[in-house]
C-alpha cells in the first residue's frame, strides 16, 4: 500500500478502475515533491534534459519508496513503436533501476512494456506526450506506453494490446486502460500536419484550428482493439496549461519529466 500522502509531499493522480485493482499501484506524479532545481523543478525523473543526477535518483528514490516497489524500469523513449516484453520467466535484470542508482548503463529503447512480473514498476517520463496504462486483473498483466505524436500514427497502443492478447492470453474486455496528462486538444497544434499526419487521421483535427485531439485517437485505437468503452478512463488534463502542475515541452522546451507508472504487487 501506499504511504499517506501528506508524509510524503507526494500527490499522484490516479485512475479510478486501476485504484480498485487490489494486486496493482500506480500513480501519475506530478512536477511537485521533489528535490531538483528549477527548471526541472522539482519531481524531474529524467536524467537526459541535464538535471543534476543526484537530484534525479533522489526523485526516483522518492517515487519507488511511496509506490512500495523495490525496483523500476525506465524505458530509453525513442518515439517508435517498439514494445518490449518482460515475461516474469525470462527476465533481464540489467534493465532494472534499483534505488540509490545512477543512470543506468543499460536501457532498453522501445515505447512500451509489457509483464506479469511483480515488483516492478513500469514508468513512462512524460513532458507532453501520452503515458497510456494498461493492466488486465484476471491475467495479472500490466503495461506502460509512451505514446507521442509519432507513436499515435504508428498505433502503438493498439500494437501493446496485440502483444497483451498474442503473448500473455489477455482478452480485450479485460483490459483497463488509463491515459495520463499531455498536449490536450487545445495545444496540440500541428501547422504543417498535411506532411506529418496521415490524411486518414484528418478526421480528428479542429475544424478552424491546426490542433489534434489525439486523446480521442487514442480512445479509438484502443476501442479497435476490443476494449469496453467504459474501461479507458482519461484525466483529461493538458501539460501546456498546467505549469504548476506538469512539465510541458512544448511550452517550456528546458524543462524536466514526470513520472507516469503502474505496478504489479
Amino acid at each position: 500500500m501506499a504511504p499517506d500522502d501528506a508524509s510524503t509531499g507526494l500527490y499522484p493522480l490516479r485512475f479510478s478502475h486501476l485504484t480498485g485493482c487490489p494486486d496493482l499501484v500506480h500513480g501519475v506524479f506530478d512536477r511537485k515533491g521533489g528535490v531538483s532545481r528549477p527548471p526541472f523543478d522539482t519531481l524531474n525523473v529524467g536524467f537526459s534534459p541535464g538535471d543534476d543526477p543526484a537530484a534525479v535518483t533522489e526523485n526516483r528514490n522518492r517515487i519507488l519508496s511511496y509506490l512500495g516497489l523495490s525496483r523500476a524500469l525506465f524505458l530509453h523513449q525513442v518515439h517508435g513503436s517498439d514494445i518490449l516484453v518482460m515475461p516474469s520467466e525470462n527476465t533481464d535484470a540489467k534493465l532494472f533501476w534499483k534505488p540509490g542508482m545512477p543512470e543506468p548503463t543499460v536501457c532498453a529503447a522501445a515505447d512500451g512494456v509489457v509483464t506479469d512480473l511483480s515488483g516492478l514498476a513500469l514508468v513512462i517520463q512524460v513532458a507532453d506526450c501520452q503515458a497510456v496504462m494498461m493492466a488486465d486483473p484476471q491475467k495479472k498483466v500490466i503495461a506502460n506506453v509512451h505514446s507521442g505524436w509519432r507513436g499515435s500514427l504508428e498505433n502503438i497502443i493498439g500494437k501493446c494490446v496485440d502483444v497483451m492478447t498474442g503473448r500473455f492470453g489477455c482478452r480485450p474486455k479485460d483490459i483497463l486502460a488509463g491515459v495520463s496528462p499531455s498536449l490536450g486538444p487545445c495545444c496540440a497544434e500541428f501547422i504543417h500536419f498535411r506532411k506529418e499526419i496521415p490524411q486518414n487521421l484528418w478526421q480528428y483535427k479542429h475544424p478552424v484550428r491546426d490542433d489534434f485531439d489525439f486523446w480521442a485517437l487514442s480512445r479509438d485505437q484502443l476501442m479497435e482493439k476490443g476494449l469496453f468503452r467504459e474501461h479507458i478512463e482519461n484525466l483529461y488534463l493538458c501539460t501546456r496549461c498546467r505549469p504548476e502542475q506538469f512539465f510541458s515541452f512544448r511550452r517550456a522546451k528546458k524543462t524536466g519529466r514526470f513520472a507516469c507508472a503502474i505496478g504489479l504487487l
